[in-house]
């Protein structure tokens, strides 16, 4: 993780004299009702806050130059800069301003599930650092993909000056529930990421297993070992009925920072199901039957027994100790990603991924986060 904490140091150089924009509307990273949706960039509606555009999943490709695929909005095979394979998606400058004037960020997402990452040396990861920002951030280049529109942050998913007149920039990562991240976890212990939006989901610690759900860690992990003593954790589940929580860890943990949903196709096709959590979690404090009532619980009917995690695994939240335990999968866990990627709700029609030649990232589009 040496050549990522030497790329992640880079960017910490700009961002460390980077005053605060005050945002004309929505997001705020304090607050834990944020809604994020990746690349829904002709999205009108106030319910979204955060548009992360995924992926830059090629480092070094043709050229030496980065690769992006934007699923159906922009991608290889259409118009690319000059001796290399990298897209250019100038047209899409005018609807990231426009987001941006109504108060969302757009972030550019690096990695994804076929990613092909990595550095051979901290100079490498160094050089890759300005490139990226002089690519999609506050840098200048011959090769903007994004033409002049300025990108507000960065966003990780790795799985395989003066202060004045300046925006700020936010990191942020999608790891996995199990703790620590087996590819990102020192990276989260050594830099000041702004939220996590961590995967609850194709895992032991999934969502649906209460019993496993282990937001508390996440939560110690905030409190006592990020260098950001102020990150944000989102929950992330798939975009489907049963996802939903309750919002006790909205009320319980004071990092959580909002929801994340993947993706966002299906929640669009599942009755805008967005809509629903972001309801859910703007009324905070609110029974969760606030929600429809045929996906999700009445306020006054227990849950069953068996969907309450046991009193002496309960989340303790006097606890102070900064000891975070390592995660362990129970025997009886079966991994669903010996299937698919994400297991979606098959009471729903959804458009099926295009075919692509191995290596290349997924048709769909990343990810609805809040």
């Amino acid at each position: 993780m040496t050549f990522w904490r030497a790329g992640l140091a880079f960017f910490l150089l700009y961002l460390a004299g980077i005053a605060e924009l005050n945002l004309v509307a929505g997001f705020s990273n304090s607050r834990s009702d944020n809604l994020a949706v990746t690349q829904e960039l002709t999205n009108k509606d106030d319910a979204i806050d955060v548009i992360p555009m995924a992926f830059l999943y090629v480092f070094f490709g043709e050229g030496g130059k980065p690769i992006v695929d934007f699923s159906n909005i922009c991608s290889q095979g259409g118009a690319q800069f000059p001796n290399s394979d990298l897209a250019d998606c100038s047209f899409l400058a005018s609807d990231i301003k426009t987001c941006q004037s109504k108060g969302k960020l757009v972030t550019i997402s690096l990695g994804g599930a076929t990613a092909k990452v990595g550095f051979s040396s901290a100079g490498q990861a160094n050089d890759f650092a300005e490139t990226v920002w002089d690519m999609f951030l506050g840098g200048k280049s011959n090769t903007r993909p994004f033409g002049d529109a300025v990108l507000d942050g960065v966003d990780l998913d790795i799985e395989s000056g003066s202060p004045s007149h300046y925006s700020t920039y936010y990191i942020t990562a999608a790891p996995q529930c199990p703790f620590p991240d087996a590819k990102i976890g020192d990276a989260l212990d050594n830099a000041n990421f702004d939220a996590v939006y961590v995967q609850f989901y194709n895992n032991y610690c999934e969502t649906s297993r209460l019993s496993d759900f282990n937001f508390a860690t996440w939560d110690r992990w905030a409190k006592t070992s990020s260098p950001n003593p102020n990150v944000k954790v989102y929950i992330g589940a798939p975009a489907g009925p049963k996802a939903a929580g309750s919002g006790s860890a909205q009320n319980q943990y004071s990092s959580f920072g909002g929801v994340m949903l993947w993706d966002a196709d299906t929640a669009y096709t599942n009755d805008r199901f967005d809509l629903k959590i972001k309801k859910a979690i703007v009324q905070k404090g609110r029974s969760s039957s606030d929600l429809d009532s045929d996906e999700t619980p009445n306020s006054d009917e227990a849950p069953d027994s068996d969907e309450v995690p046991d009193s002496d695994e309960a989340p303790n939240t006097s606890d102070t100790s900064s000891a975070i335990p390592e995660a362990t999968v129970p025997a009886d866990f079966r991994d669903p990603r010996e299937k698919a990627r994400v297991k979606r709700p098959t009471s729903y029609t959804i458009m099926q991924p295009e075919k692509r030649d191995f290596g290349r990232p997924r048709a769909l589009s990343r990810a609805f986060r809040f």
